[in-house]
């Protein structure tokens, strides 16, 4: 099976590397959409660009497809991309997205490809703890909301700091697996991965919310 898995770096898309690699798929390219105006209504905005630093390091072709990010133009820009690929399906890291998940399989079948979506409705905690007992490396690049603080900018999760996560999401109202946007992350490590990347940058705050500026990525085999 011949897949091209829907990348923007974070630890969903990662997840869903692996689960294609774990079944014997060989994953053909990762596929980033890059937008360029302000806003997505499907796919991640910031620090996408990062995907081909991954790509780079499993030696994998990187597809990037730009889009202004306008309404149904921007699956529009992605099914011309993968029409331009040898693949039998693609997969994705949507967890709870009825309108991306819906427009993706839509563009499949106009494209007669299969669309898998594994982490489909998994349990929040569940899924996080798995990354966690899994060693994917979930680098925190970006924080938006109330109870992530300047400290969770640049931090790398492991099972001390998921369960304070994890309080704080009970606390706070929010969703421990960051699917409402309340954090961003970029994996550098992990079980597809033949190596990891080290991030160097700054933090950027605005006293309620902030990101982690990469200046500079290095890989190590």
């Amino acid at each position: 099976m011949r897949v091209a898995v829907l990348s923007s770096g974070g630890k969903d898309s990662a997840a869903a590397w692996w689960w294609a690699t774990c079944r014997g798929w060989d994953v053909t390219h990762l596929v980033t959409v890059r937008i360029t105006g302000g806003d997505s209504w499907m796919f991640q905005v910031p620090g996408t660009h990062l995907v081909e630093h991954q790509a780079r390091l499993a030696d994998i072709p990187w597809l990037e497809v730009e889009t202004k990010g306008v309404q149904e133009e921007e699956i529009n820009d992605l099914e011309k991309a993968l029409a331009q690929l040898k693949i039998d399906g693609v997969v994705s890291g949507a967890l709870r997205s009825d309108y991306q998940k819906s427009r993706i399989e839509r563009m499949a079948q106009r494209l007669n490809i299969k669309s898998w979506t594994p982490l489909w409705h998994q349990q929040s905690e569940a899924h996080m703890r798995g990354l966690i007992e899994n060693k994917f490396e979930v680098f925190i690049t970006g924080v938006s909301c109330e109870g992530l603080g300047k400290e969770w900018i640049g931090r790398t999760l492991d099972a001390e700091s998921l369960s304070e996560l994890e309080e704080l999401a009970k606390r706070f109202r929010f969703n421990v697996d960051g699917e409402g946007g309340e954090y961003e992350t970029l994996v550098t490590g992990g079980p597809h991965l033949p190596g990891r990347l080290e991030l160097f940058g700054e933090v950027h705050w605005d006293g309620v919310r902030g990101t982690y500026e990469i200046t500079d990525v290095q890989a190590i085999a």
